[in-house]
């Protein structure tokens, strides 16, 4: 800008003085040019400090997942192999019930004896199952359901109504509402009309 004023007052010729004023021009551009470079390359430097704070956020993140899904895999397994010690426990008992009676029936040599104990034992046991929502499903006299009974036989038996269940081989449990085992029956059934005939005839 000084050397503008000076040139202009020594030399009066407009031309020369375009000339510096162009000069004075790139000058200015080159100056911001450089002041705009510092800035991006300050900013880089900005950005690049960030995203190696990003990086090592996520690897700290990743790292925590890893020992997060490590701890989660060992409760898990510890669920599995402990789950149902509870129940396990309570079954000892039943256990050491039964050996109690086996060893009372056995030194007194009574049967009346060991068939006392075990029905205690089965009562106590019976308690646990219904402990954990574990119930026989009801059979004699029932109508046949298939959903919950396996029929072994048919009994033709005149006066049922439908498929009656008459007897059960095995008993079947639901568990809290869900059946967990069949129970295995033998139902009556209307006699068919040729045994009716052969009844008839006899």
């Amino acid at each position: 800008m000084y050397v503008y004023i000076i040139v202009c007052v020594q030399v009066k010729t407009p031309a020369f003085c375009l000339v510096i004023n162009k000069m004075n021009d790139e000058h200015e551009e080159l100056r911001n040019s450089n002041e705009q470079e510092e800035t991006l390359e300050k900013a880089l430097e900005i950005e690049k400090k960030r995203v190696e704070e990003y990086l090592t956020q996520l690897k700290y993140a990743r790292a925590d997942i890893e020992n997060l899904k490590k701890r989660y895999d060992r409760q898990l397994e510890d669920v599995e192999k402990y789950s149902n010690e509870r129940i396990i426990i309570e079954l000892l008992d039943v256990v050491d019930e039964l050996e109690m009676a086996v060893k009372s029936a056995s030194s007194s040599n009574s049967a009346e004896t060991l068939t006392q104990g075990v029905e205690m034992t089965l009562k106590k046991f019976r308690k646990i199952l219904e402990n954990e929502g574990i119930y026989p499903i009801k059979c004699v006299g029932e109508t046949f359901d298939p959903s919950k009974h396996i029929a072994i036989e048919k009994i033709e038996k005149a006066g049922v109504e439908g498929c009656t269940i008459v007897e059960e081989v095995r008993k079947g449990y639901t568990m809290r509402g869900k059946m967990i085992r069949p129970s295995i029956v033998k139902i009556a059934v209307q006699p068919s009309q040729s045994q009716k005939e052969m009844n008839a005839h006899e």
